[in-house]
């Protein structure tokens, strides 16, 4: 199992190639300075799931892929009532989201929107990850509808259209996702949204014309924090810039301290249907 988070590494050499008018080519060598490896986490709490984390640290840009563990860590999981879940070293795959984990409680979690957690993460090495999550309100969705095109039979495809009310008065963020069949399977559509122009609005979100007749797409809405946006926004840029020497350096906006990675509490809700 691998646990590196190849989208969290740390910048120690870029080759930089220069390619001069002439046809020539000279190789720069750009030494960056190498800071002390991060802890870096990533936890998404749900509301029923049983608490799982994973625990890293970051690696220079350039290393070799290599399998970080680290048992000696300590992660306390602070429940909205005070009491302290820490979490066990037991490396797995979960099932239900296809994902890897370190460390899992041995409880199943209950959240209700509002409810506070926070995160603490020590080490011998005297690092120290900490980070606070809330959950956001539960946005239903109010109605999912499809039209497929004029074109001819076995060419046909459909867009597909979601609505929600959008909260008024509040600052609200979004992430909208559609899967075919089931959610661990990789998306076909996913993105994220503000309320910057839709504030109190019905607030349709949806697709170009991709599916097909009888797919069966499950449609997810994500309420979602301001830290949790940033982080994915800043994670979708980074992601973006690596290996084009064209590109800005994007920094992760982590919803942690004294680390790297995010902690957050999902708040999502899930329509099924089959386009007939």
């Amino acid at each position: 199992m691998n646990f590196r988070p190849t989208s969290l590494r740390l910048l120690h050499t870029l080759p930089v190639f220069l390619l001069a008018n002439c046809g020539l080519q000279k190789d720069i060598d750009i030494e960056l300075p190498s800071g002390p490896a991060q802890l870096v986490a990533e936890c998404y709490l749900e509301d029923g799931i049983t608490p799982r984390l994973t625990v890293t640290e970051t690696v220079p840009y350039l290393s070799t892929t290599e399998t970080i563990t680290l048992p000696e860590v300590t992660v306390v999981l602070t429940l909205p009532n005070g009491t302290h879940d820490t979490l066990q070293y037991a490396p797995g795959l979960d099932r239900r989201t296809r994902k890897t984990y370190t460390h899992i409680s041995k409880r199943r979690l209950t959240a209700r929107p509002g409810n506070t957690f926070q995160l603490d993460i020590t080490d011998k090495q005297g690092r120290h990850l900490t980070g606070t999550a809330t959950m956001p309100t539960t946005i239903p969705i109010e109605s999912v509808e499809w039209k497929f095109n004029d074109k001819p039979e076995g060419e046909r495809q459909a867009y597909v259209l979601a609505r929600f009310q959008d909260p008024a008065n509040t600052t609200d963020f979004y992430r909208f996702q559609i899967h075919k069949n089931f959610v661990n399977k990789d998306t076909e559509s996913d993105y994220n949204v503000d309320d910057r122009l839709t504030n109190g609005q019905l607030v349709t979100l949806g697709t170009s014309y991709r599916f097909n007749p009888q797919d069966t797409l499950v449609i997810s809405l994500y309420h979602i924090d301001q830290p949790y946006y940033q982080f994915m926004q800043s994670t979708d840029d980074a992601r973006s810039a690596n290996g084009n020497p064209f590109a800005q350096p994007s920094a992760i906006r982590s919803t942690v301290q004294g680390g790297v990675g995010v902690f957050t509490v999902l708040n999502y809700q899930r329509k099924t249907v089959i386009l007939k």
